[in-house]
């Protein structure tokens, strides 16, 4: 499923406008990726959780040359899944 047919299976489920349902999805994701970019965990009870962890620096290899580099630490965005979605 893309965004737009999530947009088609939100209009249809919530009775909108298509146009209606694009707002609704980009101001949910909007929310979401702006709570998470200030360090903040987004639960949403049955469907998941959203949170910030810390990546450690670490050593890898250059698959071309095989060279050693050195890979920094970073901040990623990590989802674990709720129980509403366990398959």
């Amino acid at each position: 499923m893309n965004k737009t047919d999530l947009i088609n299976a939100i209009a249809e489920g919530a009775g909108l406008s298509k146009a209606d349902a694009a707002k609704a999805l980009n101001a949910t994701t909007a929310a979401i990726a702006n709570a998470v970019k200030a360090g903040d965990k987004v639960a949403l009870v049955g469907f998941g959780t959203f949170a910030t962890a810390e990546r450690p620096a670490r050593t890898g290899k250059n698959p071309r040359t095989g060279e050693v580099i050195e890979i920094p630490a970073k901040k990623v965005v990590k989802f674990k899944a709720g129980a509403d979605l366990a398959l």
